[in-house]
């Protein structure tokens, strides 16, 4: 691949995952990583991916930043931080196949879900219960940058309004993205080839912000959810038999 048809690639991907992002509240890293990781590799993907999520949650958070549980997200937050390091430990220490291989499985998990236990909820849950969820998406989010499942289903099993469920989620992804964008700065993988992709991919990164947005104000019923829930599950999927064939 050239290196013109390289950043075509990226960009293009950076623009649908920052499409779904803005218009659902969710999905742009689970959507990015198993594409770009199959592109770029795990090492350049994940803190790519991090300068993506991080400047959508700003674009985002600053417009609808008043409409937010953040008693919640605080909590989730806090309990990521423990989380956080494990994660970048395990990326900048296992080889990467069985990351690829777990982060397929992450995904395709994530998607089944979507699918197969919509109406599933939480009908009494136990006060530890958040604090686990952070911290395992903690993990998850510092190893593969995707911290968004895990917060996502235990969004959907508190039945959290559509507004709130968007901008709760928002207000968690902002501050652990950031701490996840800076601890794959300590551990060296802000390299040239991150920054020149992201800079090269920013307009397409705000075209998907806008235009999801456009999307958001007129998403009505669950039938796009679904149909990310399916794309998610063929990428899941994609990742795993890619990674064992290579």
């Amino acid at each position: 691949m050239t290196p013109t048809s390289l950043v075509a690639a990226v960009a293009g991907i950076i623009l649908l995952s920052a499409f779904v992002r803005s218009a659902l509240g969710f999905g742009d890293a689970v959507i990015a990583m198993p594409l770009l990781a199959a592109l770029l590799g795990l090492k350049t993907a994940t803190p790519l991916v991090a300068f993506m999520g991080s400047t959508i949650a700003i674009l985002i958070l600053a417009r609808h930043w008043r409409k937010g549980d953040w008693k919640a997200s605080t909590l989730l937050v806090l309990s990521s931080l423990a989380g956080i390091p494990v994660g970048i430990y395990l990326l900048t220490r296992l080889p990467e196949a069985p990351l690829k291989i777990a982060l397929g499985l992450v995904i395709l998990a994530y998607g089944l879900f979507g699918i197969l236990r919509p109406s599933l909820r939480i009908r009494d849950e136990k006060p530890a219960l958040p604090c686990l969820v952070g911290f395992a998406a903690g993990i998850l989010g510092g190893a593969y940058n995707t911290n968004g499942p895990l917060v996502v289903v235990y969004a959907r099993l508190r039945e959290w309004p559509p507004e709130r469920f968007r901008v709760t989620l928002k207000a968690y992804f902002l501050p652990t993205g950031i701490l996840v964008l800076l601890g794959y700065g300590a551990a060296g993988l802000w390299t040239r080839q991150v920054l020149g992709l992201y800079l090269w991919a920013l307009p397409a990164l705000l075209f998907g912000v806008w235009a999801g947005g456009r999307l958001n104000r007129n998403l009505a019923g669950g039938g796009f959810a679904r149909w990310v829930d399916a794309a998610l599950v063929a990428m899941g999927a994609f990742l795993i038999v890619r990674t064992l064939i290579a």
